[in-house]
Parts: C-alpha cells; sequence; structure tokens
C-alpha cells in the first residue's frame, strides 16, 4: 500500500479561458424537508471552481433551492408523495448525468424504492463519473451485488454510519475495527475510490491511501459533508483523477474548515462557514 502525502494541485487558469473549461457538473440532491443539503452542494461545487453547476432537485423544492444560490442553474424533477425524487424523473437524470463532465447524487435525498432503482441505472452508465453521498450512499447499500453492474467511474463519500450500511450489503464478514482497513477493502471490493468521513480522512483507491491532517471538531455539524460532495464534484469536472479529486477535496474542505473556525469558533461553526471559507482556503494553496 502506497502512502500518498503530497497535495494534488489544479493547473493555473489562462487568460483566456471561459466557463466552459473548468467542467459542467449535476448535483442530484435534496427532497422536501431538505432543501438546504442541494444549496450547499451547489454552493460549493461553484466555490470550489466548476464553471457551471446545474442543481437537479424535487419541483416543489425548487424554488426554495434556487432562492438560495442565484448562480446555478436548476432542474426540476419528478416526485413521489413524500416529496422525494421519483423514478418519473429518470430520464431527465440521466439525460442531465449525459450532459455534464460530472454528478453527484444523494445529499438530503432520502430513501425509497424508486431512489434505490435510480442509483443502479446511474451505476450501469459507462463512464460517468459520479460521486455518491449521504442517502445516496442509504440507497446504495439495498441494492446487494452492485458492484458486479458497476460501468460508472465512482467517489464514495460515507461517513462511519453509511460505511456500517454499505459494508454489510456487500460483505459476509464483520467490519474491521481499523478505518484505513475498511476504505482500502471497500475500494478493491468495489473498484472505485472511498473517501471515509471523520477525523483523519482517509481517501483510498485500493492502492494508494492518503491521510488527511486538515479540519477541527467544529466541522462535526450538519451540512458538513454536503459541502465535501460539492467540493469532489467541482475538482472531478476540472478534470482531475477520482483519487486526486478525492486527496485535494477533502484537503481543502478541512482547510476551509480551519479557517472558519479561525473566523467564528468550533462550537458557532456551521457548513455554510466552511462553504464562505473555500474561496480563502483555495488561496492558501
Amino acid at each position: 500500500m502506497q502512502l500518498i502525502e503530497t497535495i494534488p494541485k489544479l493547473k493555473p487558469r489562462l487568460a483566456g479561458a471561459h466557463k466552459g473549461d473548468f467542467g459542467k457538473v449535476c448535483i442530484i440532491a435534496g427532497s422536501v424537508g431538505m432543501s438546504g443539503a442541494a444549496a450547499l452542494a451547489g454552493r460549493s461545487a461553484l466555490r470550489a471552481g466548476a464553471g457551471l453547476v446545474r442543481v437537479a432537485t424535487p419541483k416543489s423544492i425548487l424554488p426554495i433551492v434556487a432562492s438560495i444560490e442565484p448562480s446555478f442553474t436548476t432542474l426540476p424533477l419528478a416526485e413521489d408523495g413524500a416529496g422525494r425524487i421519483s423514478v418519473k424523473a429518470m430520464r431527465a437524470i440521466l439525460d442531465a448525468a449525459g450532459e455534464n463532465d460530472a454528478t453527484a447524487f444523494g445529499p438530503g435525498v432520502g430513501i425509497s424504492g424508486d431512489l434505490r432503482g435510480i442509483i443502479e441505472r446511474l451505476l450501469e452508465q459507462d463512464g460517468l463519473r459520479l460521486v455518491i453521498d449521504a442517502d445516496g450512499l442509504n440507497n446504495l447499500a439495498g441494492l446487494g451485488d452492485w458492484p458486479s453492474k458497476l460501468k460508472a467511474r465512482l467517489v464514495l463519500t460515507p461517513h462511519p454510519g453509511e460505511m456500517k450500511r454499505v459494508w454489510a450489503g456487500l460483505f459476509r464478514e464483520a467490519l474491521p475495527d481499523e478505518r484505513q482497513e475498511q476504505a482500502v477493502q471497500l475500494a478493491q471490493r468495489a473498484g472505485t475510490v472511498v473517501v471515509l468521513k471523520g477525523a483523519g480522512t482517509v481517501v483510498t483507491d485500493g492502492e494508494k491511501v492518503y491521510i488527511n491532517k486538515t479540519g477541527n471538531p467544529g466541522m462535526a455539524t450538519a451540512g458538513s459533508g454536503d459541502v465535501l460532495t460539492g467540493v469532489i464534484t467541482a475538482l472531478l469536472g476540472q478534470r482531475l483523477s477520482d483519487f486526486d479529486a478525492g486527496v485535494l477535496g477533502v484537503y481543502v474542505h478541512g482547510l476551509a474548515g480551519d479557517i472558519a473556525a479561525e473566523r467564528m469558533g468550533q462550537v458557532s461553526l456551521i457548513a455554510t462557514d466552511i462553504a464562505d471559507a473555500l474561496g480563502e482556503a483555495f488561496k492558501r494553496m
């Protein structure tokens, strides 16, 4: 196993560049009561340099999501009776994923049979660069042997509870105690990059491992993971490799959290503080 300590960097922007040079990304997120997750991920993708960001979200909450951040565009999706994305949105989702350089699925979407069906179809899209986070992972855990159907290129970003659920759906043996071993085994079994969040976030592709050293306990707050989802998706859209996007994403996300803690203190830190500090974090790099 190769331990990585070098942090990747984005290339300098050319004077004649335009927004299309920095990636088009789609964030599929949100449900009734969880509009903030969609908006946070979208705003963070913008702050991490994506040239164009589209947030696909249930149509009933779209006005809320759009009002939070005017700099991304939105796509209304069909929804079920509980305000979650419906399988009737499948065509719109597949079209949007195909039109973008990277896609994220999961923040605030909830759990349902329809959502599991949508995840399954996304996994089958050849070459799709896809970040799965939050409820996306909880739906994924219900699919069983999903790696056998996998054609997309995945970055999975579980916290410890989500890791337990995804692990239980794939492995017969118990989850190892050691976090690095958990992440490595999942990455090897699924053929994906795994970002196992927490103190000392682990990023691995099954061969290389990075242990993050930025961040602080103030980041243990609702929405922090949605910010990370947006950051990693934006970096994929800017053509970093899956592993490098994971490494740079967690590093700059943690650094933004440290900057936010300098300003606000750890106790009062909230997720929007992390998103707002991303600009300073990229400058310090």
